[in-house]
């Protein structure tokens, strides 16, 4: 039978095995294909995860700066969110104790009824309420009921005062003499000394922009004052303060403790600060930057060798004379924000929270004892845990890689470098456990600049300012009412502080 005629045995073999490697070539190219699709798509996982990690991670700190308000931060309370309901740990502190309201001693300012009122309106019934009778001419009964109204008298006409300064011919030898007016009686035409106090007022004491300022002293006084005299009684004020600022300065060196803080202010289009050195009876404040120079400036802190109660901020460090204590409130406030981030990781920032507020009471107790120090048992206790939460943060924080234990581990360090400064409250009673007495003394300024649509226009505007309000603050610690203080400003020359304190 004929046909094609079949390949040799080893010709077959060898076709089947070039085709087998053909095959497994293929197959391989299609396995590294495959393996290399794999890492490709490994790597593009760990890359969308690392990028997601990194994106949480934002988002968390965002999250946390939103969540920050006056009580986890240095923000001030104006700029909470009155829409945020607060939560309850907000300042980590306890009630304590007292009741809403009044306190008691405090001064009361009830109205009370005059004695001698300057008007009486009779309110007699005009007719019975049975039978309608005419009683006009009926005798009074009695006056079951007495209501007095105080109302506001309207302004006066300004009172005007010419001084006449007259010449006379001597008859001895012929010469005229001229009469001299009274010291600040210089122009044709001039406002007077309560004029420029009633000016001063709304603008210093009570932050009015100058032509609203202008506006309310024409109603309350009768006297139409224009924008640009309220806006240059300012300057006029601090022009003749020089006494007074050299005393108070004299007074704070002389002082054990005294509390010092800065805020920045926008003034002229850059940002300065404002510098307040204060006890409970003196207030010195002065213009710069943030510059240990700036500092310096005011002439109060360089040589002093007293105890500073300020923050964190390093521009005082060089302050070398002096014993320096850290404002509790700061310590607190940096405290609950880290808490409030991560309760469960910061169980020491709680720790250390309860620990100042405890060791603050105890510290107030025996002031108020009289005591002249915590008793060495009380002050072994507070250091002991004091310790023991900086080396719980300290463990806690270590070798994590996140934001919260970043942040952790920094404020840990910080407890754990600087405990005497921390605690200096605690070892002598006379320093007080937070600086908000120089809190207090310099947010005027900023409620000056919100009040003048969030910018000063001149720095020696803003600096005036810092002076006047340095007078008012220093007058109102010793119960000097702000008009009286700038009345006699203007007549005879600043009230000037006769001590430190008053004895």
């Amino acid at each position: 039978m004929s046909g094609t005629p079949h390949p040799p045995p080893s010709e077959e073999l060898a076709w089947l095995r070039a085709r087998v490697a053909e095959l497994e070539a293929v197959n391989a190219r299609l396995r590294e294909a495959a393996r290399a699709r794999d890492e490709l798509a490994a790597a593009q996982l760990a890359a969308r995860d690392a990028q997601v990690a990194a994106l949480a991670a934002q988002v968390e700190e965002l999250r946390r700066r939103l969540d920050k308000d006056s009580s986890t931060s240095s923000k001030p309370p104006s700029s909470d969110s009155p829409y945020t309901k607060k939560p309850k740990d907000r300042s980590l502190r306890g009630r304590s104790g007292r009741k809403r309201g009044k306190q008691p001693g405090a001064r009361s300012s009830t109205l009370r009824q005059s004695a001698h009122p300057d008007d009486m309106v009779f309110c007699g019934p005009a007719a019975c309420g049975c039978c309608g009778r005419d009683l006009s001419g009926e005798p009074v009964l009695g006056t079951p009921q007495k209501r007095q109204v105080f109302e506001a008298s309207p302004p006066p006409p300004p009172e005007v005062i010419e001084y006449q300064v007259a010449a006379k011919l001597c008859p001895g030898c012929g010469e005229v003499s001229a009469g001299l007016a009274p010291a600040g009686v210089t122009g044709r035409v001039q406002y007077g000394p309560l004029v420029h106090a009633k000016a001063a007022l709304a603008t210093c004491a009570h932050y009015l922009p100058v032509a609203r300022a202008a506006g309310l002293v024409a109603r309350l006084t009768g006297v139409n004052v224009s924008a640009g005299f309220v806006a240059g009684v300012r300057g006029r004020a601090a022009a003749r303060l020089g006494p007074f600022m050299d005393r108070v300065r004299e007074l704070l060196s002389t002082v054990a403790v005294l509390y010092a803080d800065e805020t920045p202010a926008r003034a002229a289009g850059k940002l300065h600060y404002v510098h307040v050195a204060c006890t409970g009876f003196l207030t010195a404040m002065h213009t710069g930057d943030r510059t240990k120079e700036a500092i310096d400036a005011g002439g109060v802190l360089p040589g002093y060798a007293g105890t500073i109660v300020r923050d964190g901020y390093k521009g005082y460090e060089h302050l070398t004379d002096a014993l320096h204590a850290w404002c509790g409130a700061h310590g607190l406030r940096d405290l609950a924000g880290l808490y409030r981030s991560g309760p469960e990781g910061q169980l020491w920032a709680r720790s250390m929270a309860d620990l100042l507020i405890d060791a603050n009471a105890q510290a107030t107790a025996a002031r108020a004892a009289g005591q002249a120090r915590l008793a060495d048992e009380q002050l072994a206790r507070i250091r002991s845990w004091y310790r023991g939460a900086v080396a719980k943060g300290l463990a806690d924080n270590q070798g994590k890689r996140t934001q919260i234990a970043a942040d952790g581990l920094t404020l840990a360090r910080r407890f754990r470098d600087h405990e005497d400064m921390i605690l200096r409250f605690t070892t002598d009673l006379a320093v007080g456990f937070t600086s908000n007495q120089a809190e207090r003394d310099v947010r005027p300024v900023k409620v000056q600049q919100r009040t003048s649509g969030g910018t000063w226009r001149t720095l020696a505007g803003l600096a005036d300012f810092a002076i006047v309000r340095s007078y008012l603050s220093t007058a109102a610690k010793w119960g000097i009412d702000a008009l009286d203080a700038l009345t006699w400003l203007f007549e005879t020359g600043p009230w000037l502080p006769p001590a430190t304190a008053p004895p």
